[in-house]
C-alpha cells in the first residue's frame, strides 16, 4: 500500500516563496520538547503538499546551538511529512567547490556537543544506525533534479558540523580538510539523527557561499558578497523543490524506503521497564514501533 509522499522543506525563509504554491497558511505547532524555531508554512504545488520550517527563525532569529532540533522534527513528523530536504548555507573546504556549488550530502563528522541529540534517554533507551545518515532514495532525486535545472554540484560529500556559532580557527580548518571533508556549517545535526530516529526520509542539500579561512582569498570575502551568493542560491533552491516535488510525488517505492523502518531494532528497554511519560512523549516520532 503506498502512503501519500509530504515534503518537508528546511531553510531559510527565501526557500518557501514559490510561484504556483497554494493554499498556503501558517500553522503552530506545540511539541512536547517545547516550541519549533517558528510556525510552519503549510501549502500545495500541483498535486504535493509542502510543509516548509525556517530552521532559524523568520528574520533568522535563533542561532544554531539554541535551534531546538527536536522540536523541529517532531513537528514535521505531527503534520505528516515523510520526506525531509534541508538547505543550508555552508563553507566550502575544497577548491573545486566554489561559492554557488551545491553538495549532496551523503555523510557527516558530527563536532557539537551543546545540543540535545535524541528523542530517546533514561527509561526508554535505542540506538538507530547512522552508518549511512541520510536517505540514498532522496539523494538520487536531488541529483537527477539538479542536473535537470542545470546546477553545477556534487553528488556526496562529507560536511562538517560544528558547535558555532564563530566560525572555525585556521588551524580546525586546514584540520578538517585533512580529514576529507567537503564542506563545513552548523546546522545539519543533530537535525539528520532527530530524523533518522523519527523514520523520516532525510536529504541535505549543502549550498556553499564562501571558502572556509584555509583558503587565501578568505580575507576578502564580505557579508555583501556572502548575501549575493546566498540570495543567488535561494533562488535555485526554489526551482530545485519544484521539481523535486514531481519527482518524489511519482515515487511509488518512496513509503517502502528503509528509513522509515529505523526503529524496528533500535530500542533496547524492555517493555515492562519503559518509562511511561518519555513514552507518551515519543507517540508521535516512535508510535508506530512503541504502539502509540
Amino acid at each position: 500500500m503506498t502512503t501519500k509522499a509530504v515534503i518537508g522543506i528546511i531553510g531559510g525563509s527565501g526557500v518557501y516563496d514559490l510561484p504556483g504554491l497554494t493554499q498556503t497558511r501558517w500553522v503552530r505547532c506545540e511539541t512536547p520538547w517545547g516550541d519549533p524555531s517558528d510556525e510552519l508554512f503549510v501549502g500545495r504545488l500541483g498535486e504535493v503538499e509542502l510543509v516548509f520550517l525556517p530552521r532559524h527563525g523568520r528574520g533568522h532569529r535563533v542561532p544554531p546551538s539554541e535551534v531546538n532540533y527536536r522540536a523541529n522534527i517532531h513537528a514535521l513528523k505531527s503534520l505528516g511529512v515523510t520526506d525531509v530536504i534541508s538547505v543550508s548555507a555552508v563553507g566550502s573546504l575544497r577548491e573545486d567547490l566554489p561559492p554557488g556549488s551545491f553538495v549532496i550530502v551523503d555523510q557527516y563528522i558530527d563536532r557539537t556537543f551543546a545540543r540535545a541529540k535524541s528523542f530517546f534517554g533514561a527509561g526508554l533507551v535505542a540506538h538507530v544506525s547512522m552508518a549511512h545518515p541520510v536517505c540514498g532514495r532522496l539523494g538520487e532525486h536531488l541529483a537527477r533534479t539538479l542536473s535537470g535545472i542545470g546546477v553545477p554540484h556534487q553528488q556526496g560529500g562529507t560536511y562538517l558540523v560544528m558547535e558555532g556559532p564563530q566560525f572555525s580557527t585556521l588551524a580546525e580548518s586546514r584540520l578538517y580538510r585533512q580529514w576529507g571533508c567537503d564542506v563545513i556549517g552548523m546546522t545539519n545535526m543533530p537535525e539528520a539523527k532527530l530524523a533518522r530516529e523519527a523514520e523520516l526520509c532525510y536529504a541535505s542539500v549543502a549550498m556553499v557561499t564562501d571558502f572556509d579561512c584555509w583558503h587565501p582569498d578568505h580575507d576578502s570575502v564580505t557579508v555583501a558578497k556572502i548575501v549575493e551568493v546566498l540570495l543567488s542560491n535561494a533562488s535555485k533552491a526554489q526551482s530545485l523543490v519544484v521539481g523535486l516535488s514531481d519527482a518524489v510525488a511519482s515515487d511509488l517505492h518512496g513509503p517502502a524506503c528503509a528509513c522509515r523502518h529505523a526503529l524496528d531494532h533500535a530500542l533496547i528497554t524492555a517493555p515492562a521497564m519503559r518509562d511511561a511519560a518519555l513514552a507518551a512523549k515519543l507517540s508521535v516520532v516512535a508510535g508506530r514501533v512503541l504502539g502509540g
